[in-house]
């Protein structure tokens, strides 16, 4: 069963060494670099491993009570900023796992919906994330597309 670990001085190397396959490194960053926005962002950023047994086989990071919009400040949003399975860990359900995983934590903290973003494209996680009950917003950030998911659904 797979589970939540934090980013500590003991992981962090292996957590940086968490990568997706080739073809996918379009759609997400690396680790290291959304640890680095974690580390600027400590207040929204949630960074963690997700691990099965002692194998590392994936990394999310959450965002939670972001001022989404500058000229809207009461529009706080939350959900999932970052995630990478591993390239051999893929089609095991570690990534359905992490996107329940943040759902719930945002349903801990008072949520009733979540959003992400996805990277428009042929071999991108669009149909991963629909799947999944993300439905696009009709907004874009940073080109990407806006999704929400309903946690009553």
């Amino acid at each position: 069963m797979p589970r939540l670990v934090q980013i500590t001085p003991d992981n962090v190397e292996a957590a940086c060494r968490v990568s997706v396959r080739p073809e996918q490194e379009k759609f997400s960053s690396p680790v290291a670099w959304s640890l680095a926005e974690a580390y600027a962002q400590p207040d929204i950023a949630w960074p963690r491993l997700i691990v099965e047994g002692d194998d590392i086989v994936g990394f999310l990071m959450g965002f939670f009570d972001i001022v989404w919009d500058p000229a809207s400040p009461d529009d706080r949003r939350s959900g999932l900023w970052r995630l990478n399975i591993a390239a051999g860990h893929q089609g095991r359900g570690y990534g359905r796992f992490a996107v329940r995983a943040v759902c719930a934590e945002a349903r801990d903290r008072g949520h009733d919906r979540v959003f992400t973003t996805w990277e428009p494209g042929t071999d991108g996680p669009e149909r991963f994330y629909l799947k999944l009950g993300f439905r696009p917003t009709g907004e874009t950030s940073g080109g990407e597309i806006v999704g929400i998911r309903h946690l009553t659904d």
